[in-house]
C-alpha cells in the first residue's frame, strides 16, 4: 500500500513541488550569500583603495572618503563622517583605522567592521614590509634623502588641506571658533596633552550645547 501511495500521481506531484521548493530555497540562499560576499568585497575594496592611495595620515583621507562613501555610494551623510572622525581622533589608536572600523560596523555590523579594518591596513602592511626590506640599504643615498624631503613637504600640504576641509565643517560659529583657537594655543604653546584637550573640549561642547536659552517669556529653556 505504501509503495502504491508513493507512486500515485498525487504523491509524485507533491514530491516534485517539494524538490522545486528546495531548489528555490537553495537558489535564493546562494544568491543571498553571493550578494553578501560582494557587499563585503566592495567594503574591503573601498578601504583598500583609501589605504593604498591616501598619503598624509588619517585626516588626509577625509576628502577621499567624502567622494567614495558619500558622493558615489551614499553610505552616510557628511555629518556622520565628521562625527566618526571626531570620535576616531579622540579614541586610542590610529584615526584611519578607527574611522574604517566605525564605517564598516555601520554598514555590515561586526563582520563589516573587521572587513573594513583589514582593507585599510593591508596596503600599509604590504608597503611598509617592502620598504623595511630595502630602506636601510638606500637610506644613505643622497637622491633618496632628497626625495624623502620632497615627500615630507607634500605630506605637510596634504595635512593642511585636510585640516582646512575638516575645519570648514566643524568650525561653524563663534563658540566653535573659540574652542578651536583655545585648543591650538594650549597644545602649540603650552604643550597640553591631546587627551586633556579632547576631554576639556568635550565638556565645553556639552556646556554650550545644553546651556539655558532665554525665551520670550524670560524663562530658561534648554537649547
Amino acid at each position: 500500500m505504501q509503495g502504491r501511495a508513493l507512486h500515485s500521481p498525487h504523491a509524485q506531484r507533491a514530491l516534485e513541488q517539494a524538490f522545486i521548493a528546495l531548489r528555490a530555497v537553495l537558489f535564493f540562499g546562494i544568491l543571498a550569500t553571493v550578494n553578501t560576499f560582494l557587499e563585503y568585497l566592495e567594503l574591503f575594496g573601498v578601504f583598500f583603495r583609501v589605504g593604498a592611495f591616501t598619503f598624509g595620515g588619517g585626516l588626509a583621507m577625509l576628502p577621499v572618503l567624502e567622494r567614495d562613501l558619500i558622493q558615489k555610494r551614499s553610505w552616510m551623510t557628511g555629518e556622520q563622517l565628521v562625527d566618526y572622525f571626531a570620535i576616531g581622533q579622540s579614541t586610542p589608536g590610529i584615526i584611519a583605522v578607527n574611522v574604517a572600523t566605525f564605517v564598516g560596523y555601520n554598514r555590515k555590523g561586526i563582520v563589516g567592521a573587521i572587513v573594513a579594518t583589514l582593507g585599510i591596513i593591508v596596503p600599509s602592511i604590504i608597503v611598509i614590509t617592502v620598504l623595511a626590506m630595502f630602506l636601510e640599504s638606500f637610506a644613505d643615498i643622497v637622491i633618496v634623502q632628497k626625495a624623502l624631503r620632497g615627500i615630507n613637504v607634500a605630506v605637510a600640504v596634504l595635512l593642511l588641506n585636510a585640516v582646512w576641509s575638516f575645519g570648514k565643517k566643524t568650525i561653524i560659529d563663534a563658540v566653535t571658533a573659540f574652542i578651536a583657537l583655545a585648543s591650538f594655543i594650549s597644545m602649540a604653546f603650552f604643550n597640553v596633552p591631546g587627551y586633556a584637550v579632547v576631554l576639556v573640549t568635550a565638556l565645553l561642547g556639552l556646556a554650550f550645547r545644553f546651556r539655558p536659552v532665554r525665551g520670550s517669556d524670560g524663562k530658561g529653556d534648554a537649547a
